[in-house]
C-alpha cells in the first residue's frame, strides 16, 4: 500500500489567492527544474513543489526547505511553456509558510490581508499620537533643544517612550522567531529527512558566509541583476543596526543626546546606509518592473515590505533634511512618520517578507546539515 494522499483544497485556493494564480497552468513537463541553476540533483525543485501545491499537500510543502533554497531567479518562470510562473507560486507558498509558523495567527492574518493595511499603520499612529498627547505637545507645543534647535529626543524622549516601546517589542519579535524556527525545524525533520551527525556549527558558519556574499544570485539568469540590489538593502540594514548601536552607546554610556554633528561617525554610517537602502530598494522595484513579463510583478506580500522599507528610508532622510533646514513642522511630522514605519518594520517582521532572512537561513542550514543542498561555489 502506498502513502494515502489527503489533498487540502482550501490550501490550494490559498496558494492561488496569495499570488500563485498561475498554478493550475502547470502540466508537469519539468522544464522548471531543468533550467534552474540552484536546484540540487538529488532533490530538484520546483517541479515537485508545483505537484505538492496542485495536490494540496500543505504540511509537506510549507515544511520543505526547498521553497527557501529557491531565490526566485525566475528562470523557471521565463522558460515555462505554459506560463505557470513557478517562481511566483513558490513566492506565494513562502508567504503562507511564514503565516503558518508565526504566532499569534491573527497578526499573521492581518499582515497578509490587503484590506487590513490601514489598520496595520493605524496602530503605531495611535500609539505615537498618545505619546504626544501625554507629553502635552497638542497644548503646549513641542519644545526645542538647547539653542532653539529642533530636537527629536525632546519631541519623543527615548525614556520613557521610544525605548520602553521598542525594547519589549524587539523581545517579543525574537520570541516569535524562535518559536517559528523551532516548529519549522521539527517539521523539516519530520517530512524531509533527519539532520546528519555532522557539525551543525559548520553548517551554520558556511550558510552565513554564503549569505554575506549572496553568491547564489550569480547562478540566476533572467534576474541576475537582483544581486546588487539585494546586497545594498542587506548591508544597509546592517549599517543602520550599527548606527542604532552607536546611538544607544552615546545615550546611555556617554550621556550624549541627539542631534549629533553631521561629521560624527554615527551620522556618516547612518547617512551612507540610508542612501544605500533607498538605492537598493529602488533597484528592486526597477528590476521587478523591467522583468515583470518574464518573472512577474510580485504580490501584495512583496509590495507591503517594499513600501515599508521605502517609508523607513525616505522619512528618515527627510526628517534629517528638514531639521537641518530648521523647518520644525515638517521635520517633526517626518520623524513621527519615521517612527510609524520603524514600528511596522519590526513589529510585523515575523509575519512579513522581513521573515525571509530567518526562515531562508534556517532552511539553508538544514539543507547543508542533511546533505540535500547543492553547494554553490
Amino acid at each position: 500500500m502506498g502513502e494515502q494522499i489527503a489533498p487540502d483544497i482550501k490550501f490550494v485556493r490559498e496558494v492561488i489567492a496569495a499570488g500563485g494564480e498561475s498554478l493550475k497552468k502547470c502540466y508537469q513537463c519539468a522544464t522548471c527544474s531543468v533550467v534552474c541553476n540552484l536546484t540540487p540533483d538529488n532533490k530538484p525543485f520546483p517541479r515537485k513543489e508545483m505537484i505538492y501545491a496542485q495536490w494540496g499537500l500543505k504540511d509537506k510543502l510549507i515544511s520543505s526547505p526547498d521553497i527557501w533554497l529557491c531565490h526566485q531567479c525566475s528562470d523557471c518562470t521565463a522558460y515555462c511553456p505554459r506560463g505557470a510562473k513557478p517562481g511566483e507560486v513558490l513566492g506565494a507558498i513562502r508567504s503562507i509558510a511564514i503565516k503558518n509558523y508565526s504566532k499569534p495567527a491573527f497578526i499573521a492574518n492581518l499582515v497578509g490581508e490587503p484590506k487590513a493595511v490601514i489598520l496595520l499603520f493605524a496602530i503605531p499612529i495611535a500609539i505615537f499620537l498618545f505619546f504626544m498627547a501625554i507629553q502635552g505637545h497638542f497644548t503646549t507645543g513641542i519644545p526645542r533643544g538647547e539653542g532653539g534647535i529642533i530636537s527629536f529626543s525632546r519631541f519623543m524622549p527615548p525614556i520613557p517612550f521610544i525605548d520602553f516601546l521598542f525594547i519589549p517589542l524587539a523581545a517579543l519579535v525574537v520570541i516569535v522567531f524562535i518559536i517559528g524556527i523551532k516548529d519549522y525545524w521539527r517539521d523539516m525533520s519530520k517530512y524531509h529527512g533527519k539532520p546528519t551527525e555532522g557539525d551543525i556549527n559548520k553548517s551554520i558558519t558556511d550558510t552565513i558566509v554564503e549569505i554575506l556574499s549572496h553568491k547564489r544570485f550569480d547562478n540566476c539568469n533572467v534576474t541576475k541583476d537582483r544581486k546588487l540590489a539585494h546586497l545594498l538593502v542587506f548591508y544597509s540594514f546592517i549599517g543602520l543596526a550599527i548606527t542604532t548601536a552607536i546611538a544607544v552607546f552615546y545615550l546611555y554610556v556617554l550621556k550624549w543626546e541627539s542631534p549629533y554633528p553631521q561629521t560624527n561617525i554615527i551620522k556618516i554610517i547612518g547617512n551612507i546606509s540610508g542612501i544605500a537602502l533607498l538605492v537598493g530598494i529602488t533597484m528592486v522595484v526597477s528590476n521587478r518592473i523591467k522583468n515583470k513579463e518574464k518573472a512577474g510583478i510580485g504580490s501584495y506580500f512583496d509590495w507591503l515590505f517594499i513600501v515599508i522599507v521605502y517609508g523607513v528610508g525616505l522619512t528618515g532622510m527627510f526628517a534629517q533634511i528638514f531639521r537641518l533646514l530648521d523647518i520644525a513642522a515638517i521635520a517633526y511630522f517626518m520623524y513621527f512618520s519615521h517612527l510609524v514605519f520603524i514600528f511596522a518594520l519590526f513589529a510585523y517582521a515575523p509575519y512579513s517578507k522581513m521573515a525571509h532572512m530567518v526562515y531562508r537561513t534556517t532552511a539553508m542550514v538544514f539543507a547543508r546539515h542533511t546533505g540535500r543542498d547543492k553547494i554553490i561555489t
